[in-house]
């Protein structure tokens, strides 16, 4: 039997990047299939009492700081604490990815979401830059300028609204999130759990 993850993100969160390469690896790892949802984080925000970061009381807003500084040396992974282009719109990277994953499936996109978030954390990027976007996507072999196309189209747009439907239906209030077997895991900092689950299934 294919075990499944289901996988919400939103591509401009920090601590999507952070997590993204080490879950891809535990799902290698496991043989998990992910099922990608980039979604909405602005609505659900609106549902579930989530705030924008700007509207944060100052003290989580610095020890955020504090946490990413902390994952970014734990995982390796190289993060500039205040990017050039953040916050940053995240709809049209959500529906490149959609785009992506519907014409070259979930490897390819699963390559753009990593891509995307080293571009806006680690190089200094705006990643609701159509030719930002189009030359990440021409970065890993994809036609980008195609991919931008596919992505206005209505039924990626519906893919985008129904991912959101999914993710407020199944609880969700952040990114990344992980679903495994009916079981919610809220956060890149919550993989070791994941990863238990994964081996116990």
């Amino acid at each position: 039997m294919t075990k499944v993850c289901e996988y919400y993100l939103s591509p401009v969160s920090p601590y999507t990047y952070l997590g993204h390469e080490a879950v891809v690896t535990l799902a290698r790892q496991y043989q998990v299939q992910l099922v990608l949802k980039p979604f909405d984080l602005g609505r659900v925000f609106s549902v579930s009492g989530g705030l924008p970061l700007a509207q944060r009381a100052p003290q989580r807003q610095n020890y955020r700081l504090i946490e990413l500084a902390r994952w970014s040396a734990m995982r390796e992974v190289p993060l500039n604490l205040h990017p050039k282009f953040f916050p940053v719109s995240a709809d049209l990277a959500c529906r490149l990815i959609i785009a992506t994953q519907l014409a070259h499936g979930t490897v390819r996109a699963l390559s753009l979401i990593g891509a995307i978030g080293r571009a806006l954390w680690a190089e200094e990027e705006n990643v609701s830059d159509e030719a930002t976007l189009a030359r990440l996507a021409e970065g890993l072999d994809l036609n980008g300028e195609g991919l931008l196309k596919a992505a206005a189209g209505a039924n990626v747009q519906g893919t985008l609204t129904q991912h959101t439907d999914d993710a407020i239906a199944a609880g969700v209030f952040g990114s990344p999130w992980y679903v495994f077997n009916g079981e919610p895991f809220w956060g890149q900092d919550r993989l070791d759990l994941l990863e238990h689950a994964f081996k116990r299934a």
